[in-house]
């Protein structure tokens, strides 16, 4: 294979190495704002919950504040009782009273409810918290991980660009820029595989004497349509029968 053809193969497999290590290197910020989004939904779970305590004790509170009114109204009522001098008076306290002690009854229920609402939000407090715990240490064995990640993709980048230099000293300028300036308009791929008198890239059917040609590996040719670089890579049978 022609010198300068094998070299270029091997920059190009480097250079998409590169790109596909880059992508990932792109894809990482990503990675680690989703890890925070994770973490900030198990956050507004604590604080949803707290929400609803507060709320809670707040209603607490303004039941506990009318429980006391309606309890000092019953006691006057029952003092007052006491003072009536005629039946219809005290007929009509003892409405009062009775009217005064079902509402009682009534905040008392609801008080009730109230604290039972409180120890159930208590449990799932502890339960979101705990939910919080564990997705903060997930997160963080994550997060090293993905650093971890980088630093390893960061140091292949740093050898792949020092491979590729170290390939590129040993390819003549004229190539050197035929494989550049293809691979600045091919989106960074300046060769193709001829395959079944093919350009495997643009798919267009090579004329049949060129298709020939590049058979041979022994010159830089490019495919009429897509100006692609192209070389063969030859059957194991082909390799076999050749010396």
């Amino acid at each position: 294979m022609h010198s300068d053809l094998r070299h270029l193969i091997h920059i190009q497999e480097l250079d998409l190495a590169a790109e596909r290590v880059r992508r990932r290197i792109a894809e990482i910020p990503d990675a680690m704002t989703a890890l925070d989004a994770r973490l900030a939904e198990r956050a507004g779970d604590v604080e949803a919950v707290k929400t609803k305590i507060a709320a809670n004790q707040a209603a607490r509170r303004e039941i506990e504040k009318d429980l006391a009114v309606v309890q000092g109204r019953l006691s006057k009522f029952k003092s007052q009782q006491m003072e009536v001098k005629t039946n219809k008076e005290y007929q009509t306290m003892q409405h009062e009273i009775q009217t005064a002690e079902q509402q009682v009854r009534e905040h008392e229920d609801r008080l009730l409810e109230r604290m039972e609402e409180q120890e159930t939000l208590a449990a799932e407090l502890k339960q979101v918290e705990s939910a919080l715990k564990a997705e903060q240490g997930e997160v963080n064995r994550e997060k090293q991980a993905i650093q971890g990640e980088r630093g390893e993709l960061e140091k292949t980048l740093e050898q792949n660009t020092s491979e590729r230099g170290g390939v590129a000293a040993q390819v003549t300028r004229q190539a050197l820029d035929l494989f550049d300036s293809v691979a600045k308009h091919r989106k960074g791929i300046a060769l193709s595989e001829a395959r079944d008198g093919l350009c495997s890239q643009c798919h267009v059917r090579l004329r049949p004497q060129i298709f020939n040609e590049v058979r041979r590996n022994e010159s830089l040719l490019q495919c009429d349509s897509c100006s692609r670089i192209l070389y063969y890579v030859p059957t194991p049978a082909e390799s076999a029968a050749r010396p």
